[in-house]
């Protein structure tokens, strides 16, 4: 897969950090499987991923205040 971005061939499997703004708090999900660009760090996650981080923040929208921070791989 080429980068979106700087178009090299350099996408590797690897893990990020997701945030996310809801109306009422701030959610940082860590370990989050993806595919990042080794030349310029762009970062893209796959759809089962992303289908599976809507279905968390759909969650944690009802039950967080202000931050929360979870562990990917714990949640999904």
């Amino acid at each position: 897969m080429k980068c979106l971005i700087c178009k090299a061939d350099s996408m590797v499997n690897d893990r990020s950090t997701y945030f996310a703004q809801l109306p009422n708090c701030y959610v940082i999900i860590e370990n989050v499987p993806c595919r990042k660009c080794t030349q310029c760090g762009e970062v893209v996650y796959p759809t089962s991923v992303m289908e599976k981080i809507d279905e968390l923040l759909k969650k944690v929208e009802a039950i967080a205040s202000k931050i929360l921070i979870m562990d990917y791989d714990q949640a999904a």
